[in-house]
């Protein structure tokens, strides 16, 4: 069977804990798309570790991890994060890397950093990791799969070709120093050494594990507010944050994705520019994010502090449908205990107009949320794994979200590690 994990947000949602959890019984595990620009945070009894790249399954004694086609590949920061969790006391992980995935080039890096800067004031927030200038060259066809660093004459010619352009734009758009062929082709091959032992023909791999019937996990990064087509856009990621994206960015049959969970937080939080109707402000904001997830809500990647907010149903509701969610996971309800009261968006307001359908980004800017007051339970929640045994508003909280979606909450997480979760 395959499942997808994916966010039904902008990211953020704790999809790591409950991924950490779903990876232990599966037998492959995949990252489908995007780079090392977002994390996952995962605390279990080896200790608390940040993936960005790795796939979840790492922790996991018999799970295959693979770093599927559709991955942005940043080779530097996959041999440093390897070292991260080995170092931990991790085993070494069974990790293959499709040789049909793409490289982030150190001039991705820089590209994404000095476009931030030339935009000023109107940069989208970027995390900077090189993320778009990736993407753009990929579809450009001006980007380097793993499998061309093999065939050392055309890497060197079409390295040639490529930094033509890139050098011009270097030198007379941003008036930075231009990039020598010699160093980039030379640490290109340092680093399919590095990786070498990892690469595989994935698709292969994973079409006879289709046919064996394995447990395949899909694991999805940041949320569908980031999607490029269905986000913010265009202050969204750069790749399809979607489960249905799974199919493509990993090599797989899409009517083999039997089970979709898509993942939200009690609350909202958000990373980088863009919308965020149901946002909160000042000391109501600071005494959230300060109480929020295990080290207060501070991005995995960036440090950054995140945006703040009161969960958002109509956002959340539009995050499920696109995913395809069969199901929904519910994090963090702990951090709400400290409030008597908990608002609720369940409607957005739109020159005087109220819906409850996510609108386009032109609308969505002039949005203003309806808020519904409901009771606060005041009473500390972590430990429990019974929902019948949580306050009457906690389980009143969890229902009233349940109905707004129109998908089943399945799980309720309680707790940032691994056992601090309520199965309904």
């Amino acid at each position: 069977m395959i499942r997808a994990i994916v966010g039904a947000n902008w990211g953020d949602e704790g999809k790591g804990k409950v991924t950490d959890m779903l990876a232990a019984q599966a037998d492959i595990v995949i990252r489908f798309q995007g780079g090392a620009n977002a994390g996952h945070t995962i605390i279990n009894h080896y200790g608390k570790f940040a993936l960005h790249l790795l796939p979840s399954g790492v922790f996991s004694d018999k799970a295959v991890n693979i770093i599927g086609n559709g991955v942005a590949l940043n080779i530097p920061s996959l041999l440093k994060e390897l070292k991260h969790v080995t170092d931990g006391g991790v085993p070494a992980p069974r990790l293959m890397i499709s040789n049909r995935a793409q490289i982030v080039m150190p001039y991705h890096v820089l590209f994404d950093q000095y476009e931030e800067e030339r935009l000023s004031h109107k940069q989208f927030g970027s995390t900077k990791s090189g993320i778009a200038p990736f993407y753009s060259d990929k579809y450009a066809k001006t980007g380097f799969q793993i499998s061309e660093l093999y065939d050392e004459a055309y890497l060197r010619e079409k390295l040639e070709s490529v930094l033509a352009v890139k050098n011009i734009l270097l030198e007379h758009l941003y008036n930075k120093p231009q990039l020598s062929v010699d160093e980039l082709f030379n640490q290109l091959i340092e680093w399919r050494d590095a990786i070498d032992p990892y690469v595989a023909d994935t698709v292969a791999y994973l079409g006879s594990a289709v046919k064996e019937g394995k447990t395949i996990l899909l694991e999805g990064q940041l949320g569908s507010l980031k999607d490029p087509d269905f986000g913010i856009y265009p202050y969204t990621t750069s790749s399809s944050t979607l489960a249905g994206y799974g199919a493509v960015g990993a090599g797989l049959p899409p009517y083999e994705i039997k089970d979709i969970i898509a993942v939200t937080k009690a609350y909202s939080s958000a990373v980088g520019a863009g919308a965020f109707t149901s946002e909160i402000f000042g000391d109501k904001a600071d005494e959230l994010r300060r109480r929020g997830g295990d080290a207060g809500e501070f991005g995995a990647t960036t440090g950054r502090p995140r945006r703040m907010g009161w969960f958002d149903c109509v956002a959340t509701r539009y995050g499920c449908r696109v995913q395809g969610a069969t199901q929904v996971v519910l994090t963090a309800i702990d951090v709400l205990s400290y409030l008597d009261e908990i608002p609720v968006c369940v409607g957005y307001e739109i020159d005087g107009k109220v819906t409850e359908d996510f609108p386009a980004t032109v609308d969505l800017n002039r949005a203003k949320p309806v808020l519904k007051t409901l009771h606060g339970w005041k009473q500390d929640v972590r430990g429990i794994t019974d929902f019948a045994k949580l306050p009457q508003a906690a389980q009143d909280y969890v229902l009233f979200i349940e109905k707004e979606l129109g998908v089943p909450v399945k799980m309720v997480s309680n707790g940032p590690r691994r056992e601090e979760i309520i199965h309904r």
